[in-house]
């Protein structure tokens, strides 16, 4: 799996175009695997704007247990993550 973890990493990265992007994402993902993605940037997004656990996993109807685990990521030195959404301000 990690062979093709590392195939995957590569093609994103090879796709500029947001249009190609959202397509290929269209093609190769179901509606639920998209909307769990979109669900966890927006709980990513709001632990870095510094809403707290909380209000996300109320306005989500989720367990705090999943919030966590994208606080603690964002927590980490060097995330990827905090970069991208530092970015995005």
């Amino acid at each position: 799996m990690k062979e093709f973890k590392k195939e995957i990493a590569k093609v994103f990265a090879s796709i500029n175009d947001p249009k190609e992007m959202e397509r290929f994402i269209d093609e190769i993902l179901t509606n639920k695997e998209v909307n769990d993605l979109a669900l966890r940037w927006q709980l990513l997004k709001g632990l870095n704007e510094g809403e707290s656990q909380r209000n996300i996993a109320a306005k989500h109807g989720m367990s705090l247990c999943k919030i966590t685990r994208g606080s603690k990521v964002l927590k980490q030195k060097g995330c990827i993550t905090g970069k991208i959404l530092a970015g995005e301000k």
